[in-house]
């Protein structure tokens, strides 16, 4: 009856069993008994069981029994008590190689590589059970040239001891390497089992070799392994990361056995190919899901920038009552980024935090960067200093967004704090660094800077770094200085780094440059709006309408559009997008009004409409209709009537911001007494009281 009830999986009712006959004083039990009971424990991870029954062991006389020893030392490995195990193999008078190998496999379990190689030495007869088991830890522990030698040393290897190197080399990373002792495995005429085949086929999606993925699909074929679950799923996984997605459709559609594993694996396919809507539909046919099916998704729809489908499946996630990973919130917090939804992003860190979930590296530095990019500075500081370890990722986003937040001496004094932490800077620490300086015109700490890069880190700068050059003397109106940078750097200028140019042009008034700039890319990037649009400034600037016209023909002819001005606002949880011009939102009569009572404020406080901003032909009453509907000032209006103070209002643009939204904003702080935080394209503005964080410098 013992033996039925483990051998079905029922070990609780084994012991169940075996307490009642105690109680009632039927205690026959014998060393064929004892090991049965043992095994259950193992079944189940008795320990305190375990314990109890290895007590009565003593008790009845069968310590000395190998057999009961045996089972002895595999409950207390399985159950994590490799020391355990020990003693009682110590302790044993009896030991047979059964008594070896289940201690060295406790110390392959436990991941004990130093135990374990000492042990598999004293082994009196070493067979391949033993050499298989030491092959299985050092490859499981990235020690694989130490499991080559030992398995070139087996004089008779069996299956298991190929499947365990090329597993081996599988985990470590080496995907070559294991399908090459595949290939010298098949062709020396060792037969294959459904493991090894699992093993190949995850190194075949890692090297995207979809031609070797499908010669060891039809291996699995005609070795009659198709059909098998596992084997299943990893041919799904492989067709769908190798981008072959209707393969691996034809196969989960003509699966007999698909389990949850099947079913993730061809959403994760759909979405490594784009198709979230397929994978969607999926996911909601779902017979069952778990934290896996709910991350997939959810991270699908943030990789390809559906951030408001984020956060609503995630609330889904949440009404199901399934509880996220690190995964699935690193996704939810990067979308709470996105959308500025900054009162959702707070929602999600008390949530950690309620829920005692564990804030790794890559977790904290998400949370960092999600509050610097909404302006709330205070809290990203409250997360780097809880954070218990602090990778280099983590001081970058603090440098950086110190930075974008206009916040420049604390982003360098970081940075010098990074350094006393024995924390080494990176490239991107270094892109922070030299945008922090740009932020301010410190040209000179700059240079500094960007040789300290180079001659102390020996790192080599990247376009990133001498755009970031680039920008800072052209913002402090060095503007030949900055174009013989771009002339001198070893690779060629990108689309930012030309911008940083022309736009320097354009702030110091070097129309001359400008144009000649701004003919020359538009001839290279005939595609590329924002130098048509820059160039088209530069000639308005001059009353040049004739040019002006032909840029705007010029955009019309290659089909290049403007890039509309776009501004988001969180509202009660609820993110609200505005365009230049827009008059499409439900609470737009309240807006208008509000845009009124902000015109009215404004005038008494002496503003005049900025109408140079606005570079067309037409009467100027009209520029000031046209600048009053920019998307950043919807955007304060509704805030301003949406939102209670003393909360600031937090919207970001996805264009820089104007001078005359800009001009507009420091009064409208001052004239509402709101403080107002607006985050564009290249940084944080912080309105208060009539004044801006960036100290004009922009």
């Amino acid at each position: 009856m013992f033996r039925a009830f483990v051998q079905r999986n029922r070990p609780r009712d084994s012991m169940f069993l075996y307490k009642s006959m105690i109680n009632d004083g039927l205690l026959c039990i014998d060393n064929y008994t004892y090991p049965i009971l043992i095994q259950g424990c193992s079944v189940g991870f008795y320990e305190f069981e375990g314990r109890e029954l290895h007590g009565h062991v003593v008790k009845m006389g069968f310590e000395g029994d190998v057999y009961v020893v045996n089972n002895l030392i595999n409950m207390y490995s399985v159950c994590g008590r490799v020391g355990d195990a020990r003693k009682v193999f110590d302790e044993s008078p009896l030991r047979d190689l059964v008594s070896w190998n289940s201690m060295l496999a406790g110390y392959v379990l436990g991941g004990c590589v130093e135990e374990a190689k000492l042990l598999y030495t004293m082994m009196p007869r070493r067979n391949v059970i033993a050499s298989n088991s030491m092959i299985v830890l050092l490859g499981k522990c990235g020690r694989v040239s130490e499991a080559r030698q030992l398995f070139n040393d087996i004089e008779e290897k069996d299956l298991v001891s190929w499947t365990a190197l090329i597993s081996g080399y599988e985990q470590s990373l080496m995907y070559e390497e294991a399908f090459d002792l595949f290939l010298t495995m098949y062709n020396d005429g060792i037969s294959v089992d459904e493991v090894v085949i699992v093993a190949v086929l995850s190194a075949c999606s890692h090297l995207s070799s979809i031609r070797t993925g499908e010669l060891v699909h039809s291996l699995a074929v005609k070795v009659g392994f198709e059909t098998y679950v596992n084997l299943q799923n990893a041919l799904i996984h492989m067709y769908s990361i190798c981008g072959d997605v209707f393969s691996a459709k034809k196969l989960f559609n003509t699966g007999r056995y698909l389990d949850l594993i099947s079913w993730n694996s061809m959403i994760s396919g759909y979405i490594k190919c784009g198709m979230l809507e397929n994978a969607r539909e999926l996911f909601d046919k779902m017979p069952e899901k778990d934290v896996v099916s709910w991350s997939s998704m959810i991270s699908g729809y943030a990789q390809f920038d559906k951030f408001s489908e984020t956060l609503a499946l995630f609330h889904e996630m949440q009404c199901a009552g399934v509880k996220p990973d690190e995964t699935t919130l690193v996704s939810v917090v990067s979308a709470c980024t996105q959308l500025a939804a900054l009162e959702q992003g707070k929602w999600l860190d008390a949530y950690i935090r309620k829920n005692g979930l564990k804030v790794n590296t890559i977790l904290g530095t998400t949370l960092i960067n999600m509050y610097m990019k909404c302006g709330s500075v205070e809290n990203a500081v409250e997360v780097f200093e809880g954070m218990e370890e602090k990778g280099v990722s983590s001081w970058n986003a603090l440098i950086l967004g110190f930075a974008i937040n206009g916040q420049v001496e604390k982003s360098l004094e970081t940075f010098e704090e990074m350094k006393k932490c024995r924390v080494a800077p990176n490239e991107i620490t270094f892109v922070a660094v030299l945008g922090a300086c740009r932020h301010m015109g410190l040209v000179e700490e700059g240079r500094r800077y960007f040789d300290s890069m180079v001659n102390e880190y020996n790192i080599e700068p990247n376009i990133k770094h001498y755009g970031c050059l680039v920008d800072l003397l052209g913002r402090s109106g060095l503007v030949k200085e900055a174009e013989e940078v771009i002339n001198t750097m070893p690779m060629a200028p990108d689309v930012a780094t030309w911008g940083a140019l022309i736009g320097a042009c354009k702030k110091h008034g070097d129309k001359e440059t400008g144009e000649r700039i701004g003919r020359k890319l538009i001839q290279l990037e005939p595609e590329h709006d924002g130098f048509h649009v820059l160039l088209s400034n530069i000639y308005a600037s001059k009353g040049n309408w004739e040019n002006v016209m032909e840029i705007r023909g010029m955009m019309s002819q290659h089909g290049v559009v403007k890039t509309p001005g776009c501004s988001v606002i969180e509202a009660d949880g609820v993110v609200h997008e505005f365009l230049a011009g827009d008059k499409s939102h439900p609470r737009m009569e309240e807006i208008d009004g509000m845009l009124a009572e902000m015109g009215r404020r404004l005038k008494r406080l002496g503003y005049t409409p900025g109408v140079g901003e606005v570079l067309l032909d037409i009467d100027e009453e009209e520029k000031e209709t046209n600048l009053s509907r920019h998307s950043e000032k919807l955007a304060i209006a509704f805030g301003l009537f949406a939102t209670s103070g003393p909360a600031p209002i937090r919207i970001i643009k996805n264009l820089r911001i104007c001078g005359d939204c800009h001009a507009a904003a420091k009064l409208v702080s001052e004239a509402f007494d709101r403080e107002i935080v607006i985050r564009d394209r290249h940084r944080f503005h912080h309105f208060k009281h009539g004044s801006c964080s960036c100290m004009e410098y922009w």
